[in-house]
């Protein structure tokens, strides 16, 4: 960690209520950002209260990111009380259910995809006229390494979107000195959850299909174990900063040696 090397930046962080989020925001702050956090959680605003009390510029923001216009609304309200964006961290999505994909009802499909590849289109692209109006700024989208593994096929789509939106925008903005990655994170340990996946109390057969997914995570890391949010951040926050400045549409693993 680096104290200044985000000072004089502004960062808005999706999904900062917990989790990689919220590392994310823990350690921006401390290398100097001015953040704009954004999460349909209401405790968002908590992180921005901590954040706050220990001195940094915080704005937090309550949206449902898996709308356009809650999306666009969120993004210009950060704009305009910073005055610019230099940098987009897109970390919502997640696993809503793990079962195989004969089990997915039409609904859950839906959902899963508007839960982990809508946030990031929409966050991509309402930051992008702001950005091109400063003719900078940065970006980073969570992807998964999940786009390869079991029980999460609905999700493992999403993420794959994700992907190919980061390398495809990468293309069309790098001349507008915009950058343009992804990290793809594997299984990592998490507090536990302020708000579940879903209400639903799993079965028997669905806490087997939800083991089935963390063994596979296991056995396909060379580590064979799961990651931490902080290894998370780290690996997001050196996409985001200067010092990965010839580093454009990459899709960079951060799964213990798992590629995918």
């Amino acid at each position: 960690m680096r104290e200044h090397r985000f000072a004089q930046r502004v960062m808005v962080v999706t999904g900062a209520a917990q989790g990689i989020g919220k590392a994310v925001a823990l350690r921006a702050a401390r290398e100097g950002a001015s953040l704009a956090l954004i999460d349909r959680a209401e405790w968002v605003e908590d992180v921005a209260r901590e954040l706050r009390d220990a001195g940094h510029n915080i704005l937090a923001i309550r949206a449902d990111l898996e709308q356009w216009t809650e999306t666009e609304q969120a993004l210009a309200t950060a704009y305009h009380h910073f005055g610019r964006i230099d940098i987009l961290v897109n970390n919502v999505g997640g696993t809503i259910w793990a079962r195989p994909y004969a089990e997915y009802s039409a609904a859950q499909i839906e959902a899963e995809v508007r839960r982990s590849l809508f946030p990031t289109l929409w966050g991509c692209r309402a930051v992008l006229p702001f950005m091109l109006k400063q003719g900078h700024g940065a970006i980073v989208n969570v992807s998964s390494v999940a786009t390869r593994g079991v029980n999460r096929v609905p999700y493992s789509a999403s993420k794959g979107g994700v992907n190919a939106l980061t390398q495809s925008l990468a293309f069309e903005y790098a001349e507008s000195g915009i950058r343009i990655n992804a990290t793809a994170p594997g299984g990592t340990e998490a507090p536990p959850r302020l708000t579940p996946r879903n209400n639903e109390v799993p079965s028997e057969e669905e806490t087997c299909w939800y083991q089935q997914v963390v063994d596979q995570t296991c056995d396909t890391s060379l580590m064979h174990r799961y990651g931490t949010v902080d290894e998370q951040a780290a690996a997001i926050l050196f996409l985001a900063s200067d010092d990965a400045s010839y580093i454009t549409g990459t899709i960079l693993p951060v799964a213990g040696g798992d590629l995918g």
